[in-house]
């Protein structure tokens, strides 16, 4: 039975997680000792980020529209309950761009929505 050098695989391994870790902080991006835990670390925080990244936006559509509705004299729960009983359908990002882009059309919905309610 041969022997089985693993060298090579090794190497690529390596070049692999350093590659990755390009732009860490000090021995972080040279050395593959302390670049594995680093990328590891990096990878999982991405993972993470996206997951985040959904809810954050969420957030911030709610906060446009809450300051929106207010100025039509409505508060969000308020909008959002008159918006559904007038079967009117429309996502929070899609409302959040007509609060920013077309408020007298944000003021309309406004209007339909009190006059359900």
């Amino acid at each position: 039975m041969a022997r089985v050098k693993k060298g090579l695989n090794a190497h690529k391994r390596h070049k692999k997680v350093l590659k990755m870790a390009k732009g860490f902080y000090g021995s972080r991006s040279t050395t593959y000792r302390a670049a594995k835990p680093a990328t590891m670390r990096a990878l999982r925080s991405a993972y993470a980020g996206r997951k985040l990244k959904k809810r954050d936006f969420r957030k911030l559509w709610i906060a446009r529209i809450n300051a929106a509705a207010r100025m039509n004299g409505m508060s969000y729960s308020r909008l959002i309950d008159g918006l559904k009983k007038s079967n009117i359908d429309i996502n929070r990002k899609m409302l959040s761009e007509i609060a920013i882009n077309d408020p007298a059309g944000f003021a309309k919905l406004c209007e339909t929505a009190k006059a359900a309610l």
